[in-house]
């Protein structure tokens, strides 16, 4: 998603310049080129050579340090990003005054850019900052925050720095190609919680990690997004349907709710298999050997096979050892077309982390099997795959 975009990044004088050497290193983890360009006021709580080490590209400052500097780094980037971006820098660029080096920038930038606000809650409520940000967001500038939180003066109000995965995240949907614009997707995540007693229940260890991260990339390349999702500790993405749910039957019944309208579906979930018989309305002493009986909960995705029209249908297989031929098996049974295996026995495709090893296979019977990468990266070339099908469809 950033490998070889050019990011021009500005960093004013806000004691949140700190926080900036973690967005750049995060977005040279992603491949992307990032020069710095700092104001004076800046150098006062970060060093330029900072910036330098963890970008591997000079930074600037002074806007007499060449000729028509200003103009040379705005020519190839793909984004301009202020982070964080102060109220007295913000008034400048509303205003069109180009005073310093990272002013001038802004004012010859034509591409698209993306503001992070940094400053006390006072000065955000300012009506002159809010007339500022409002006249900037007419001319297409996107911000990003600020949020409500501690602050560096000891108050308490909204004018902290977004997270840095925040912004990092708005980078990328910014810089994304918006290829699934028009497809509605619905996608399930993390396990499903089966009750025992009011206290104990039956689950599995899913994270939701994969699920979220396949909603976070589809969201990120223009698709309308429904996520449900069994209990995790994960933040749903922005800009998503969001529905939380407990147990097999809950996500059976909210995710039939979303089908008749999905162009496509991901069942990225660990729904429970089995489910009590019968679930105890008191909580069962601790005394000795229990049994419990169990039944099977539905089959959500077999449903959907059947009533799947033109729709595609993804579902994932987490099995102990690399077995081809059960997968298959699964993918035929619930009439899907595409099926992701995944042997939870190697290090790094297992739950709960954020890599995965997996291996696509199509009711053709065509296989692709993925060196361990990161599971945005998975759900990059799952999405891709799914493009592909739906395109024979």
């Amino acid at each position: 998603m950033l490998k070889g975009k050019r990011i021009l990044l500005g960093v004013t004088g806000s004691i949140a310049a700190y926080k900036s050497v973690e967005i750049v290193r995060r977005l040279v983890e992603g491949k992307a080129d990032v020069t710095v360009i700092m104001t004076e006021a800046a150098c006062r709580f970060v060093q330029p050579l900072t910036f330098e080490s963890v970008s591997g590209n000079p930074v600037f400052v002074n806007p007499f340090e060449g000729y028509f500097k200003h103009i040379e780094l705005i020519k190839k980037a793909d984004l301009f990003l202020v982070a964080p971006a102060s109220a007295n820098t913000i008034n400048k660029f509303a205003c069109g005054i180009a005073d310093n080096l990272l002013s001038t920038a802004w004012l010859s930038y034509e591409g698209p850019s993306l503001v992070a606000p940094a400053m006390n809650s006072r000065m955000y409520k300012n009506p002159v900052v809010q007339k500022s940000i409002k006249e900037l967001a007419r001319r297409g500038v996107i911000f990003a925050g600020p949020e409500t939180g501690d602050l560096a003066c000891g108050e308490e109000g909204i004018g902290r720095l977004s997270e840095v995965s925040v912004i990092v995240e708005h980078v990328k949907a910014i810089l994304a190609d918006k290829d699934l614009k028009g497809h509605r997707i619905l996608i399930t995540a993390g396990p499903t919680r089966e009750a025992l007693d009011p206290v104990r229940f039956l689950s599995n260890r899913s994270s939701g990690k994969m699920g979220f991260a396949l909603a976070e990339v589809a969201v990120r390349r223009g698709a309308d997004v429904t996520l449900i999702s069994g209990p995790t500790a994960l933040k749903p993405p922005a800009d998503i349907n969001f529905i939380p749910v407990e147990s097999a039957r809950d996500m059976g019944k909210a995710a039939f709710k979303v089908f008749p309208k999905s162009t496509s579906v991901i069942m990225a979930a660990a729904v429970c298999d089995f489910a009590p018989a019968a679930s105890g309305k008191s909580k069962f002493p601790k005394s000795g050997a229990l049994t419990i009986n169990l039944k099977g909960t539905p089959d959500i995705l077999q449903m959907m096979g059947r009533k799947k029209g033109r729709r595609i249908l993804v579902g994932f297989a987490a099995e102990s050892g690399k077995d081809i031929k059960r997968a298959m098996g699964k993918l035929n049974s619930k009439n899907l077309d595409l099926i992701i295996l995944n042997d939870i026995t190697q290090k790094g495709a297992g739950f709960d982390v954020d890599t995965n090893i997996v291996t696509m296979i199509t009711k053709k019977g065509e296989t692709t099997d993925l060196p361990k990468m990161k599971k945005e990266e998975v759900a990059n070339i799952i999405l891709d795959s799914m493009i592909k099908l739906k395109s024979k469809n």
